[in-house]
């Protein structure tokens, strides 16, 4: 019997085995894309005032609902802290409001909102902020012109029948602007985006800069040591702090100061906030089956690129 040479393909099989059960593990625990409301808008100015209408919708990007618990500069009509966004797809959330300035350049166009979604493993928080687009001016109800009635002539005549006439329309009152259809993609934010996601293990607070200068904030949590975060123009960055119940963190820099950002503990951990917890339920369950299923298909694997290499002769 002569001994087969040693093969490198037999090592391959097995660490190819075990980076792909590690690797699938890692992309079932990996975090979802940024949640985030969709803000569309829209306003008109009303002729002979100073008065703007706006009708603003706001979308849900996830298929989960999610709960509005910001709106600035105020709510407007079903947008408002504790109303319910509808999964992605349902019908959005809506509202109409009057805004008065003394000119379109000193106008606020934006609004602010924003959401939460609570997953199983993660509590995940975003705003953004939008500016509506100018439709121009809004449209009036048309005019009656004032008739002049004709002298009476002093025999009754009889009265002759009245041709049929094109009936004047009514003025209508203004009316509540129908919401345009929601456009295929979110517009632009106009400040850059915060996202603050909270997971058994950390507390990850995001910053994507939507702005052409560099962005600089210090958070600082009510406990440790602050850590700055720096962002480059048209880049996302972001921190972590150990998950810890009662957790809050203060960020401050020019422009962005803002209220504490509080971590809350997803279902799925189980006991008090902190970082030695350990994932439990449906979401480590299905990690570890798949691992080892993974890890089980390396080994057939194993076995039979060693016995297609083994030969034997007389």
């Amino acid at each position: 019997m002569i001994r087969p040479k040693l093969s490198l393909r037999r090592s391959a099989a097995v660490l190819g085995a075990a980076f792909l059960g590690l690797g699938a593990a890692v992309a079932i625990a990996a975090p979802a894309s940024a949640h985030h409301p969709e803000i569309y808008g829209s306003f008109c100015k009303v002729q002979g005032s100073n008065n703007y209408e706006f009708q603003w919708t706001v979308g849900n990007s996830e298929n989960i609902k999610a709960e509005v618990i910001r709106v600035e500069p105020g709510a407007v009509g079903e947008i408002q802290v504790g109303a319910e966004m509808n999964p992605k797809g349902g019908a959005p959330l809506t509202g109409t409001e009057t805004r008065t300035a003394p000119s379109k350049g000193q106008l606020d166009k934006s609004l602010l909102v924003e959401a939460k979604w609570k997953r199983p493993d993660r509590v995940v928080k975003e705003f953004r902020k939008v500016e509506a687009k100018d439709k121009g001016k809004c449209a009036t109800p048309p005019t009656t012109p004032p008739t002049t009635p004709e002298p009476t002539p002093p025999v009754t005549p009889t009265p002759e029948p009245t041709p049929p006439a094109t009936p004047t329309p009514e003025p209508t009152p203004p009316a509540t602007p129908t919401p345009e259809p929601t456009p295929s993609t979110t517009p632009e934010p106009v400040e850059p985006v915060g996202t603050y996601e909270s997971t058994c293990d950390e507390l990850i607070i995001t910053l994507e800069n939507t702005t052409d200068a560099e962005i600089s904030v210090v958070l600082t949590p009510n406990e440790g040591e602050a850590k700055t975060l720096t962002v480059a123009p048209g880049k996302t960055g972001s921190v972590s702090f150990p998950a810890k119940e009662g957790l809050t963190v203060t960020p401050s820099g020019e422009g962005l100061e803002g209220e504490p950002i509080g971590y809350e503990q997803p279902e799925e951990c189980g006991g008090g906030g902190g970082g030695d917890l350990p994932l439990t339920g449906a979401a480590a369950g299905g990690i570890a089956g798949g691992a080892v299923l993974l890890l089980a298909a390396g080994v057939v694997l194993y076995i039979v690129a060693r016995r297609r290499r083994v030969t034997f002769t007389a």
